[in-house]
């Protein structure tokens, strides 16, 4: 049975770990999405500090915050979904963000997303908009 007590957040880095971070991504963003591939990657990949989730070492979920406090690219295994992986990414990119000295974090929400973030005390900020082809809405947070 799975359960959050068994998921673990550790900091990635994009040389080391973009295997394993890509595969995530493509997985839910192109494969699940239909995001095209070349949209899937870009070049704040290797300036953004990023976050792997795993469970007994296995990657389910990834996401990253860029160096002006834009947090993005999250995504969690659609098995893994609604057990608590992405709420343990968002805290562990805002901790990070912290660490860092940024007073606020603000991220692109799908709009099926919008609650997940609001219950994490994001507001959102603006009206809808499309990326890659999927309705979002920008969302803020002072931290």
């Amino acid at each position: 049975m799975k359960t959050s007590a068994d998921i673990a957040v550790r900091l990635a880095c994009w040389n080391s770990d973009r295997e394993i971070l890509s595969k995530i991504r493509e997985e839910v963003f192109v494969k699940e999405q239909s995001v095209p591939a070349d949209l899937e990657q870009d070049e704040f990949d290797v300036k953004s500090q990023h976050v792997v989730a795993l469970v007994g070492g296995v990657p389910i979920g990834t996401g990253r915050l860029l160096p002006n406090g834009h947090i993005g690219r999250m995504a969690v295994l659609r098995d893994w979904r609604r057990m608590g992986v992405g709420a343990a990414m968002l805290r562990a990119l805002m901790n990070i963000a912290r660490g860092l000295g940024l007073r606020r974090v603000i991220l692109n929400a799908q709009l099926h997303a919008l609650p997940f973030y609001v219950h994490h005390g994001f507001q959102p900020v603006g009206d809808e908009f499309m990326d890659a082809g999927i309705p979002h809405r920008r969302m803020e947070r002072d931290l």
